[in-house]
């Protein structure tokens, strides 16, 4: 560890630990108050999505009123699970578009073949080394602190549009994107670890534990044709048109987990978060009391 590094992991022990560990118990006071909060949010999106009918694209209409042109956010009557799968949606002259996944190997047939899908993002990401120095610690503090702002990566994404149908049924419903800032229920198809020839000085980096890019990874991840989905949102038409459109106090807008698996899955974070929340509370409350003994003792 350089004497910069020393200086600064210093300076933070000094901060971290003054006033008797005051600070500290303020920071894990904050991390209580934080967990709380999103223990409130998610145990409101579990009751939501608990409440909201799970229903099929062909039965949306006989639940959702064709009057209703404009979704209302806040009528929960309009909330459902919608369970459909990923089709293409036909041009003016007819012709269904899809994209195209980079080939794959087919197990089956030990064949390379491509996935149609509606939506693919390529992602490529450098890899950085972190093993251990002497005593297997990690002495590059300044890399550790600037992890978040050091990761490299350039993403593109493709979509065509689509909407989500029913087998045998010509019904569907138009998934809008508009202001979602959900994650998208993408399929991984290809991964490839590319790594760098070593330079002289790898060495030397790697005993003193210093991080240093070692490859590059390419993904590929794809919304395939054909592929059930769930979408959770607020039903209405447009012109005629069902459509479904995301609640931002919701964490999941589309997603490949069933209604059941949805809900098991927030009871699951919820009990995480409440945990959490309690075991910083009382870690907390003993370090200020602890700090607040030293202070009137002195």
């Amino acid at each position: 560890m350089s004497s910069n590094e020393h200086t600064l992991a210093s300076l933070i022990s000094q901060l971290v630990l003054s006033l008797d560990g005051a600070v500290l118990g303020t920071i894990v006071a904050f991390a209580a108050v934080d967990s709380f909060l999103n223990f409130k949010s998610t145990t409101s999106a579990l009751r939501k999505i608990r409440q909201a009918p799970s229903v099929k694209v062909s039965d949306l209409r006989s639940l959702i009123h064709e009057d209703s042109d404009q979704p209302q956010p806040s009528d929960a009557s309009n909330l459902v699970v919608l369970r459909g799968r990923v089709q293409a949606t036909p041009d003016a002259d007819g012709t269904y578009k899809s994209l195209k996944s980079s080939p794959i190997i087919n197990p089956e047939s030990n064949e390379n073949t491509t996935i149609d899908a509606v939506i693919v993002q390529r992602t490529q990401r450098l890899l950085y080394n972190e093993w251990k120095g002497f005593l297997w610690r990690t002495y590059d503090l300044k890399a550790k602190l600037a992890k978040p702002w050091r990761e490299q990566e350039s993403s593109t994404i493709k979509a065509v549009p689509f909407v989500l149908g029913e087998a045998g049924n010509s019904d569907f419903v138009v998934p809008n994107f508009d202001g979602s800032g959900h994650p998208l229920p993408l399929v991984t198809v290809y991964q490839q670890k590319q790594l760098f020839n070593p330079s002289p000085f790898t060495f030397l980096q790697k005993i003193f534990g210093h991080d240093y890019p070692i490859g590059l990874q390419d993904e590929e991840k794809v919304l395939p044709l054909g592929v059930e989905v769930s979408a959770v949102g607020i039903c209405s038409f447009q012109n005629g048109i069902p459509e479904i459109k995301s609640c931002r106090d919701l964490p999941y807008f589309m997603s490949l987990m069933d209604k059941d698996e949805l809900v098991l899955h927030l009871e699951h974070k919820t009990n995480t978060l409440f945990w959490f929340g309690v075991g910083f509370g009382l870690l907390s409350v003993g370090i200020l009391c602890y700090a607040g003994a030293r202070y009137t003792i002195s």
